[in-house]
């Protein structure tokens, strides 16, 4: 029986020996991008470096991984100034917690072309189960992966309160920061 074109393309996204194949994220056509409400607009920005690995097992795919690794000091919301605020030990606290990362415990089918990978979000030393819906925007032809392939990633919005990531009293009751941050995310992998 032929594999349900949503398994065959998650496998690329998501280790058991006998048929796991490694992608890695390309992140020059990646893109890990996010916006917060700010008084009467919005603050976008993303980080520019990150990294991952994903284990693709074919007959499981269920079994297969991703991890993610970004570096808090790629972050740039297009203004250095801030830029340099939130990676200091009033925020990100950088020096400290120098990465985000994402590592995932399950992944499963929610749609011919989308699905769900279960994970541990770890950011600023604090560590909170994450869900990534995922859907695939490769075509993808029979049971053959494509050697490049490419995923729309979106969350619930992270509280970034859970994180522990909040400006001293006077300044968060003046800023008009949103405790919610939304993500942009754009995955391509290439097959090693």
């Amino acid at each position: 029986m032929k594999a349900p074109r949503f398994l065959v393309a998650l496998m690329v996204l998501v280790p058991l020996a006998a048929r796991a194949d490694t992608y890695k994220i390309d992140s020059a056509h990646s893109r890990i991008a996010f916006s917060l409400h700010q008084f009467f607009s919005n603050v976008h920005g993303e980080f520019h470096r990150f990294a991952g690995t994903i284990e693709v097992n074919r007959e499981h795919p269920e079994q297969s991984s991703v991890i993610t690794r970004i570096p808090v000091a790629s972050i740039d919301t297009h203004i250095g100034k801030r830029d340099q605020h939130l990676l200091s030990s009033e925020f990100f606290d950088a020096a400290k917690f120098p990465e985000i990362t994402f590592k995932s415990r399950s992944v499963k089918r929610a749609g011919e072309n989308s699905g769900e990978i279960i994970g541990d979000f770890t950011m600023h030393g604090v560590t909170k189960p994450m869900t990534l819906h995922v859907r695939l925007a490769t075509v993808v032809s029979g049971d053959v992966l494509p050697a490049t392939t490419r995923w729309i990633v979106t969350t619930d919005p992270i509280n970034r309160k859970d994180f522990g990531l909040t400006f001293g009293s006077a300044t968060e009751s003046i800023s008009g920061i949103s405790n919610e941050v939304a993500s942009t995310i754009e995955i391509e992998a290439v097959r090693k």
